[in-house]
């Protein structure tokens, strides 16, 4: 049998991605994963309506990976059931000579679910520890307060009724090249690639390195990180669908009580 793999390493543990094989799929096959994840999908969705209408809690989702780490394809297969009235997605990109202005997590508390919503992060505020520490666009002693205050920022977010989900999505470097070669040898994909990514790319070990700060630093039981094997997209997307039900169910979710009298009503023809 297979030796087990913590998806949730223990708060505050130092982590070393050597010790995390994104080939790992916990002795399931492709169809068995899918099979599950069917049934995972419909539950999602019960319990979303549920999250909307009480309109108590709210879900907040981070995603972070390399490129073609398959943030985009995990957004799409994962939440492609539920009530798109009640999802957000934010793609943080450069930021903005505004957001430049203020702090760093002014923009991302912008963009926090509101209570009854699930939101989602494709990228997030630990950019500020990883793009900006590797490019060195600030001291380090400025990006180096910042795991404290992400851990206070995510801390404040889960004492007003927002649950946090933080998903890395971890690849091999020689799953990122087939994924880039795939880009460059398909036509429907070229808008995908970036002559960028391959610079970034060169930076490998030094992100390998950022990540595994971000995933000792700001692992916290009330906002953890999950290490979720992704070199196997059928497995990445059971594993995440299977932990957003578990954590729904975990919420207290429940329909709000109705109008009274709502039994003696007679709709009028």
């Amino acid at each position: 049998m297979a030796h087990e793999q913590r998806l949730v390493p223990e708060p505050l543990s130092r982590v070393l991605l050597r010790d995390y094989s994104p080939d790992y799929t916990a002795n399931l096959n492709k169809d068995s994963a899918d099979a599950l994840e069917d049934e995972l999908e419909d539950r999602m969705k019960d319990l979303q309506e549920m999250l909307y209408a009480q309109g108590k809690y709210a879900l907040l989702i981070v995603l972070q990976a390399m490129d073609a780490g398959g943030k985009d394809s995990t957004i799409k297969k994962v939440f492609d059931n539920v009530n798109p009235q009640g999802v957000n997605v934010t793609s943080f990109k450069v930021p903005t000579q505004e957001e430049l202005a203020r702090d760093f997590l002014w923009r991302i508390h912008n963009r926090v679910p509101r209570k009854g919503m699930i939101g989602i992060f494709n990228r997030s505020h630990y950019e500020d520890v990883l793009v900006v520490r590797i490019n060195n666009l600030v001291p380090e002693s400025v990006w180096k307060q910042r795991y404290d205050q992400i851990n206070q920022f995510e801390k404040l977010l889960s004492d007003t009724g927002t649950r946090i989900l933080k998903f890395y999505l971890h690849i091999s470097k020689e799953e990122q090249r087939s994924r880039f070669q795939d880009r460059l040898d398909r036509p429907d994909k070229h808008w995908k690639f970036s002559k960028g990514d391959l610079a970034v790319r060169e930076q490998w070990d030094d992100y390998m390195s950022a990540y595994e700060d971000v995933l000792t630093y700001c692992n916290t039981e009330y906002a953890p990180w999950h290490i979720v094997p992704a070199n196997r997209k059928w497995y990445r997307d059971y594993i995440i669908t299977k932990t957003i039900v578990d954590t729904l169910k975990q919420m207290d979710l429940s329909y709000p009580a109705p109008e009274e009298g709502l039994s003696e009503i007679i709709i009028p023809d």
